[in-house]
């Protein structure tokens, strides 16, 4: 089951721009800055940048939801007639992604995040 929201991430075609200013909308510096991602720490969510011409970029933001077990998540969705766009990677600490696309053609991301805390 869903637990709540937890991380936008956007793409970035100028990731140096893109981060001075959401540095800016934010009033945060980025806490993980490196040419393959940028996050930042936003009251406890995760704001993250993706450089657009990362092969595994997407044309669009895109909003994860937490789940507990994604291996679980994944297969509820697609018996809900979701289809898989992003295989469930892990993307570091234990944080595993996927995304899939609902029947109605939402990208919906999925993330199982064991460190999430609210402040």
């Amino acid at each position: 089951m869903l637990l709540g929201l937890r991380t936008v991430i956007y793409p970035a075609k100028d990731l140096d721009a893109a981060k001075v200013w959401f540095t800016q909308l934010t009033g945060a510096a980025p806490y993980f800055d490196q040419p393959f991602y940028v996050g930042f720490n936003v009251a406890g969510y995760e704001l993250g940048l993706l450089p657009a011409d990362d092969p595994d970029g997407d044309a669009e933001a895109t909003t994860y939801w937490g789940c507990a077990d994604i291996d679980a998540e994944v297969r509820r969705v697609a018996a809900l007639g979701a289809t898989l766009a992003s295989a469930i990677k892990d993307v570091g600490e234990g944080i595993k992604v996927a995304v899939v696309v609902s029947p109605m053609g939402d990208r919906i991301g999925l993330i199982e995040k064991p460190h999430f805390q609210l402040p």
